[in-house]
């Protein structure tokens, strides 16, 4: 099996999207966003083309296309549709796989479903996006109690922003989680900038052997 990543957030609009790209360019991998809710503006697979540098060959169709920028549920119910998780089962590749969820990990996709048990029936390991401004310490740990309450397995914290010491530190400290890095913020983003500032802050070397 190929090396194969989930890529969670605390909450929505945090730059794992960001995150992604950059992991998805630096792996070499394969992206697939399984659910896209919002298709007026740039979808999330073509923040990846586009960020990542990475041909439309190397992005998996999603498994479903909401219109509404709005919570998979709401916006599946909106459609008329309702989201069936047979259909959310990621595909066996030769090629590394980035999976990127949607908002934070309750983020429901029914009445009786959120994307953490998603993750949970996967058992892939799971990179969790935090941000490094006020609140992220307790949306952090609030993740990852979730996420180890459901058993999905913790590969690392990857936080985005600029440097906070001391939030990094007791997050860290507190969760007991591995801290992969941080991605700084940049006024404007290239995707050869991108993978300058991943390099820079990232060990690409933990992801390629960790998750095997």
């Amino acid at each position: 099996m190929s090396t194969r990543f989930v890529v969670t957030g605390t909450d929505t609009g945090i730059g794992k999207t960001i995150f992604s790209a950059a992991l998805t360019a630096a792996l070499g991998a394969i992206y697939w966003k399984p659910v896209q809710s919002g298709l007026d503006e740039e979808t999330d697979s073509e923040v990846v083309t586009r960020l990542g540098g990475i041909s439309q060959s190397r992005i998996l169709p999603e498994a479903y296309r909401l219109v509404t920028p709005a919570s998979p549920h709401l916006a599946a119910s909106l459609d008329g549709i309702l989201i069936d998780p047979a259909r959310l089962v990621p595909p066996d590749l030769l090629a590394p796989l980035i999976i990127e969820g949607a908002g934070g990990l309750l983020v429901p996709l029914s009445d009786d479903l959120v994307f953490a048990d998603i993750f949970a029936r996967w058992q892939i390991p799971a990179i969790l996006c935090a941000r490094t401004t006020l609140g992220t310490i307790n949306h952090t740990l609030l993740s990852v109690e979730a996420m180890r309450h459901r058993g999905i397995p913790i590969f690392g914290i990857a936080f985005i922003g600029e440097e906070n010491q001391e939030t990094q530190r007791i997050i860290a400290s507190m969760s007991g989680t591995r801290i992969l890095g941080r991605l700084p913020w940049m006024a404007e983003i290239s995707a050869e900038g991108l993978q300058q500032a991943f390099g820079a802050n990232f060990d690409i070397a933990v992801f390629k052997e960790g998750a095997r």
